[in-house]
């Protein structure tokens, strides 16, 4: 019997190219990764930049690891393979909105630089934005929203970044935002500094 590859024939260069939808829609699609320890304010800052981005007229898609937990990868658990998988899918479907000339802006823990790395490869060196949003454990633990470390403290979640999981800092972001240092808006302002002269395509 034939591999299953020898029956794939893909039709890409058949279809609309990206610059077709970049031109459209009149912006350059990237894909902004935010990564960052549980509470750092990935998603609070991912929300605020979508709205505001929205508001000048640029279309966006946010991927966030709750919601894509819930839905593609609800398969998945939190071991080390399946996050390496979980990053795999979320850079392959991040691809494909980058394709279609939308600015995907992603918020997820991956807390490695090797699982970053896979992302990056996958969707491309020049299109990933690697956006480090830093907190100290100790602030992120404080706020603890959600309450996730309080149950990883009792053993109720293994596999629990910071605290029996490691987080490995970017080693060379593209930006980076210290959510203890700055408020919100502020993380949020400088963020659409550093995008805006990317992306616009005016």
């Amino acid at each position: 019997m034939a591999p299953v590859q020898d029956n794939i024939h893909p039709i890409f260069h058949r279809l609309l190219q990206r610059s077709d939808k970049e031109q459209l829609l009149k912006q350059t699609a990237k894909v902004i990764w935010l990564t960052g320890l549980s509470g750092s304010g990935k998603s609070t800052i991912a929300e605020a930049l979508e709205k505001e981005l929205h508001k000048m007229g640029f279309l966006t898609m946010l991927l966030d690891g709750d919601n894509i937990r819930t839905g593609i990868n609800n398969n998945l658990s939190f071991s080390a393979e399946d996050r390496i998988e979980n990053i795999r899918r979320i850079s392959e479907v991040s691809k494909l909105f980058l394709n279609c000339g939308i600015i995907t802006i992603n918020c997820f823990v991956s807390p490695t630089n090797e699982i970053r790395a896979l992302a990056k490869s996958i969707i491309g060196e020049a299109d990933f934005l690697e956006v480090y949003v830093n907190a100290p454990l100790e602030v992120c633990e404080a706020r603890d929203v959600k309450g996730l470390y309080a149950k990883a403290r009792k053993g109720l979640i293994p596999d629990f970044t910071g605290i029996t999981a490691p987080f490995e800092a970017p080693e060379h972001p593209a930006l980076e935002i210290p959510t203890d240092k700055l408020e919100i808006q502020e993380g949020v302002q400088r963020l659409m500094d550093f995008i805006l002269p990317i992306i616009s395509n005016q």
